[in-house]
């Protein structure tokens, strides 16, 4: 991974046309929908015990310390609507079986697409290459973790027809059209995907989980005069097709249309060091990628996070809370179980002000002598888990939404994130953002648009002088991209004031 810069921000509404043909071995797929039963995950599979022991015996066999199997079964759907019709869809499935072996914090890995006995043992022998001390390795214990059950959903999506979701995304366009003249253009989505993951190691610890997710939104293109605007809103959960109603249409197509509208009056301000205020919600991407991935323990163990050496150390103002949590109910981030098939947990990185915690994996938590925190996350059975942030927020603070303005003769609010880039190690970030407003003497005055605020994120969190009793969650599309693999996340924040930032603006 190239630790000196990064984009993240990852949004598409495009899909490509396709079909889905599904081989009569993933159809069995229909015999776990409604289970709870780790042998009906077995079945699903086309594995046993016995053989899963054999393949984590084959994968110890040169001395590796660990090992693990993590299958997956995914299946995922899209539509797309452009020009007043749904006229994308696709639909994929994705299936196989990772292999890990450590020895010590080196990683083995290897991957099947075919889950055979002859297909996982040769993928075991690779990844037993990470070792080379052969020694006899025997498995014989089965100890079954039931998952917990943040994501209760009662329309799963593998029941659910085009025709039935065809409504929804339509309706949404025409909502948009609907709301206001100026709007010359819109796109729809709708995205689902199912994971089912069956999980085993070389300590017995046997898992599963089933894995719901959702995606649904537009983008509004709207004109006045010579001028044309356009912006996006969407929401994205792990729920069911009881998500979706008239009344999630409405509220998204008259968001969409608010911020579009916004940008029409809006200016730049002017360039230069000044208080900034991150509204509450969607300003928690800066808390995610200027702060969170700087407390990832892998960054940490190696030295190249500025937060090393800062444990138990005060980072922030003693109202400062962060969290990253796993456990959030039908939260885009939610996991029941972590990818390493640990637990999963609330974990406050900043407690009182003062750093408590990194979030780990399992490589890490050995390194630390600590507990994992269930941020053990992969993208698929591809890849190797690596500590990940799930949702990612700060909890409410002291002061009021009101007090926060009053305390700024002149600064700036911004509450709309496209993009940006990050010196992970380091922290220095600029952030582009979409739109905001000026504040002066206490006053949101002008609507202000398209600029940068550049800054560290350690720096920043330690100048967070106010915090607001107002957290709220962004159910946004937030995917988060690390070392190639990219995961769905969530975060919050509730109104802070920053001291000062640098706004790229105008220098009239």
């Amino acid at each position: 991974m190239n630790l000196n810069r990064r984009n993240f921000i990852k949004t598409s509404t495009a899909a490509a046309a396709g079909t889905m043909i599904l081989p009569p071995f993933l159809q069995s797929y229909q015999n776990i929908q409604n289970s709870t039963d780790v042998n009906n995950y077995m079945d699903h599979f086309e594995v046993t015990t016995e053989l899963m022991q054999k393949v984590i015996s084959e994968a110890m066999s040169k001395g590796g310390n660990y090992a693990d199997l993590f299958f997956e079964h995914k299946i995922s759907n899209s539509l797309g609507l452009e020009d007043g019709k749904v006229n994308k869809a696709y639909s994929n499935v994705d299936y196989g079986v990772g292999i890990r072996v450590l020895k010590g914090d080196q990683t083995g890995y290897a991957y099947s697409e075919t889950i055979d006995a002859t297909s996982m043992l040769n993928a075991a022998r690779m990844a037993a290459n990470i070792a080379n001390n052969p020694k006899q390795f025997s498995l014989n214990t089965v100890n079954v973790k039931a998952p917990a059950d943040y994501y209760k959903i009662s329309q799963k999506w593998e029941n659910v027809s085009v025709k039935d979701k065809v409504p929804f995304v339509q309706k949404i366009n025409d909502k948009v059209f609907e709301l206001d003249k100026k709007v010359i253009k819109a796109k729809a989505f709708l995205w689902d995907e199912t994971s089912y993951v069956l999980f085993y190691n070389s300590e017995g610890t046997l898992s599963y989980d089933y894995r719901p997710l959702v995606s649904f939104g537009a983008v509004c293109t709207m004109q006045r005069g010579d001028q044309i605007e356009n912006t996006f809103s969407g929401r994205s959960y792990r729920k069911g097709f009881e998500w979706l109603s008239n009344d999630l249409v409405n509220t998204l197509a008259k968001d969409v249309v608010d911020k579009t509208n916004i940008l029409f009056d809006a200016t730049k301000p002017k360039a230069g060091e000044m208080p900034v205020v991150l509204g509450a919600g969607s300003s928690g991407i800066l808390l995610h990628e200027a702060i969170g991935h700087t407390f990832e323990a892998d960054f940490n163990r190696k030295k190249t996070s500025i937060f090393s050496d800062k444990m138990g150390k005060k980072v922030a103002e003693n109202f400062i809370n962060i969290i990253d949590d796993g456990t959030l109910e039908n939260n885009r981030g939610a996991i029941n179980i972590d990818d390493e098939g640990n637990e999963v947990k609330k974990t406050y990185l900043v407690k009182d002000g003062v750093l408590n915690s990194y979030i780990h994996d399992r490589i890490s938590a050995q390194h630390y002598n600590v507990e994992p925190t269930g941020s053990g996350r992969r993208e698929s059975f591809r890849y190797i888990p690596l500590p990940r942030m799930r949702s990612t927020y700060m909890e409410a603070g002291p002061h009021t939404r009101e007090e926060i303005f009053e305390n700024v003769d002149y600064g700036i609010y911004v509450d709309n994130f496209t993009n940006g880039q990050v010196k992970i190690g380091a922290g220095d970030f600029t952030f582009f953002v979409k739109s905001g407003y000026l504040i002066e003497k206490g006053k949101l005055t002008q609507p202000i648009k398209d600029i940068n605020i550049i800054g560290n994120g350690p720096r920043a969190l330690a100048d967070i002088s106010m915090a607001a009793d107002d957290y709220l969650a962004d159910n946004g599309l937030w995917t988060c991209g690390k070392d190639g693999q990219s995961i769905p996340v969530t975060m919050g924040l509730p109104t802070v004031l920053i001291k000062k930032l640098t706004v790229g603006g105008t220098n009239v």
